[in-house]
């Protein structure tokens, strides 16, 4: 995609990362947020493509935290479904990327939701359950022309989930004790695994490779993050003994009964994806799901996102979680934060994306209004400073890829 240096000016900017300005200005040179600031400290360098959001809302482009878009795709029945590799309990070999499927209509969906980036991840059917990637939400001829980060964290799942899976085959795990134990063999596998590799290069002799026990010893050395699906109350304090076990960087996703232990929580610093919202109690780890729940845990000092797991809620729907998430109780401020700084900054993007910083790529959302009235909508969305989506003529158009590359 080329990227495109423009100024978008006129408007109210909320970096996220700093305090509103009015009269705004965000100049964005060869993809990068080159200065955010207020009209009269930014200067707009001649042949720069000037664009007038005055009466608009300027932010940076939301992040989905945890989504299955791309491998679990819409309309396309069981050949869209990629979502778990349901064969065996640890399966931390397996990556997202493989099996994302770029022109899923869930990427036109997410840029009509001001959402630029979303962290990809494999499904809860396995206690262990693969790579998951970060990526933009358009923008490339292939999926990895989208990539952010090529590996964030290892999905993982304890909880009913896994249970059903594997007990419906009468075979390990199917039950609670069976999960964790699953979990807690294989990351003691990979610490024999680490330290026989370690020897082995030391001594300079051959070593036969394991991708999964590479990988999780990747999570054990702190490059990957345990993205743990867990819902109750006990799962997640099960996370805490195998993360305290083994001293891997643990973020709870799901959270749905997070608020039940928030304060442990809260002085531990572990952070939740908390979601999806609009859902039925479909299941009895979800007999306690409530949107006042994040709220809880944010007033307690912990740190949130919001995730939509889509397709379980639709991906554009994200902005709207919060909304309502903030109707009942949720400081708004931590609302934008949960859907920008918070999850960019514990799934380590903040190096690419999550504020309007200077240096941060250029992904800008031009909103009618506050994001979080529901009746505003994203007007422009801008990845990497090229405008891909436009609200125009009372409908969204994305800029195709023909387009793009023409």
């Amino acid at each position: 995609m080329t990227s495109t240096s423009i100024a978008i000016v006129n408007g109210y900017v909320v970096p996220v990362a700093q305090e509103p300005i009015e009269n705004g200005v965000v100049l964005i040179q060869d993809g990068v947020i080159q200065a955010v600031g207020p009209a009269s400290d930014v200067a707009v360098p001649d042949g720069v493509t000037v664009v007038d959001a005055a009466g608009r809302w300027v932010l940076p482009g939301f992040i989905e935290a945890h989504g299955h878009v791309g491998i679990h795709e819409e309309a396309n029945g069981p050949a869209g479904d990629d979502t778990n590799e349901m064969t065996t309990p640890n399966t931390a070999a397996v990556r997202a990327i493989d099996a994302i499927n770029i022109d899923d209509e869930g990427f036109r969906d997410a840029l009509s939701g001001g959402v630029t980036s979303v962290v990809v991840k494999p499904g809860s059917g396995n206690p262990i359950g693969g790579q998951t990637v970060a990526i933009k939400t358009w923008g490339g001829r292939t999926i990895d022309e989208q990539v952010i980060h090529e590996a964030v964290s290892v999905k993982s799942a304890l909880g009913e989930n896994p249970k059903r899976v594997y007990g419906a085959k009468n075979v390990t795990p199917s039950t609670r004790l069976g999960v964790a134990m699953v979990i807690r063999e294989a990351f003691v596998a990979a610490q024999n695994y680490r330290a026989k590799r370690d020897d082995a290069l030391l001594e300079g002799k051959p070593f036969d490779r394991d991708l999964a026990l590479e990988t999780l010893v990747r999570v054990l050395d702190g490059e990957l993050a345990w993205d743990q699906h867990t819902h109750r109350h006990d799962d997640i304090a099960t996370a805490l003994r195998l993360a305290d076990e083994f001293g891997y960087r643990l973020v709870v996703n799901h959270g749905t009964e997070a608020h039940k232990i928030a304060d442990v929580l809260a002085e531990r610093d572990i952070p939740v994806i908390f979601g999806p919202m609009f859902t039925s109690r479909s299941k009895v780890e979800l007999r306690d799901r409530a949107i006042a729940n994040l709220a809880t845990l944010a007033k307690a000092g912990v740190r949130v996102a919001i995730t939509t797991d889509h397709p379980v809620v639709p991906i554009n729907f994200l902005v709207y979680q919060a909304a309502l998430a903030v109707k009942d109780g949720l400081p708004r401020e931590t609302a934008l934060e949960a859907l920008t700084v918070n999850p960019a900054a514990f799934l380590r993007l903040d190096d690419r994306v999550g504020s309007l910083t200077p240096g941060l790529d250029g992904d800008v959302v031009i909103w009618s209004g506050d994001p979080l009235d529901v009746t505003s909508r994203a007007e422009h969305v801008y990845i990497r400073g090229a405008e891909v989506f436009r609200w125009e003529d009372g409908r969204g158009r994305v800029v195709e890829r023909a387009e793009r590359f023409a």
